[in-house]
């Protein structure tokens, strides 16, 4: 019996030095999504499935959907802080914090979930963006296709038609643009835009069609102006100290579980939920004005460049040195990453 003794000591020394555990890590994901959205149902719990059973069950994710542990206003701080080890935000909702992030939601950079998903994460692994996240480890960024105006009782043709409206914006950059054309932007999160817009406190909205469906918006607008005047980006980032503290074998789940292949994989969805809303509304017999080309409409043009420029500048004076060259790449980005 004594001469197992040093095969043990040794097995259990090499399981050290090695980082080999068979203990579970339970991991807490949290996100502002409804529990029954194609978004957690189809990106966030096939993402969390496919990294337990990679792990061979060491890593266990344990999902919190519809804001139940952090919410949507605080998710990054939740994953940085710990709250959560694993949060999906949206950039938007922390003004001012991602501000070169947020110029992959500028007019005209992406015509669909599938292009703003590759552009942004393409920005993120060449290091364009990535120092505004240092204080998290990032899985994979994302985003929506194009967020259209959307609104209860008004039909918006040309700009001049949300004078005095209030409307719920998503970001920094589409409340300038939409104060520019004489609206009032209102900061609300997703979740709230329901109640709010039920209850007249906006009249209407800047959403993509696949977020008019999920959070069943589509119900209560009458009037939609597809303009592509920006979009929303999202990261599911996790806790650093979180990441740090597993083995390096499962630190390579994770790390095989991020990245570009993920962020496709949440666009495909993006996608197929924009033409979904879509169709919901043409179904419900709203009325839909399509405006083509629009940063040379002769409309619509001039307030969306000049709330481009506006947004630019000013990210530059609060310190943001590469903002142009940024949007440069952005633009540039939209050649290889196809709509």
């Amino acid at each position: 019996m004594t001469k197992l003794f040093p095969k043990i000591a040794l097995a259990a020394s090499l399981a050290f030095a090695t980082g080999a555990s068979s203990a579970t890590e339970t991991l807490r994901f949290a996100h502002f999504w409804p529990a029954t959205s194609a978004v957690n149902t189809e990106v966030f719990e096939v993402w969390a499935k496919t990294v337990e059973e990679a792990s061979n069950g060491q890593i266990k994710i344990d999902m919190y959907p519809s804001q139940t542990l952090v919410k949507a206003a605080k998710s990054y701080d939740g994953a940085v802080t710990g709250l959560a080890d694993i949060t999906g935000v949206v950039q938007g909702y922390s003004a001012g914090r991602f501000p070169l992030t947020e110029i992959v939601e500028l007019p005209g950079i992406t015509a669909s979930a599938s292009q703003g998903s590759c552009i942004l994460q393409s920005l993120y692994d060449s290091g364009d963006v990535a120092q505004e996240y240092d204080d998290s480890h990032v899985l994979f960024m994302f985003s929506t296709g194009p967020a259209y105006l959307h609104t209860r009782e008004k039909e918006v043709k040309v700009p001049a038609d949300l004078a005095g409206l209030r409307m719920r914006r998503p970001n920094e950059v589409a409340g300038s643009m939409l104060a520019e054309m004489g609206a009032a932007p209102v900061g609300i999160p997703a979740p709230g835009i329901y109640e709010a817009l039920e209850r007249g406190v906006v009249d209407g909205l800047s959403f993509p069609f696949e977020a008019m469906k999920i959070f069943r918006i589509n119900e209560l607008t009458n009037h939609h102006v597809q303009i592509p005047y920006g979009s929303s980006t999202f990261v599911a980032t996790m806790n650093k100290r979180t990441y740090e503290n597993l083995s390096p074998e499962l630190k390579k789940v994770i790390d095989d579980n991020s990245g570009m292949k993920w962020a496709m994989k949440a666009a495909k969805v993006f996608n197929r939920l924009d033409q979904e809303g879509l169709a919901e509304a043409k179904a419900q017999g709203d009325t839909i004005h399509v405006v083509n080309d629009p940063l040379n409409d002769p409309e619509w043009g001039m307030p969306l460049k000049n709330g481009t420029e506006k947004y630019l500048r000013n990210i530059e004076e609060r310190g943001a040195t590469t903002a142009r060259e940024v949007y440069k790449k952005a633009t540039e980005l939209r050649s290889k990453c196809e709509a």
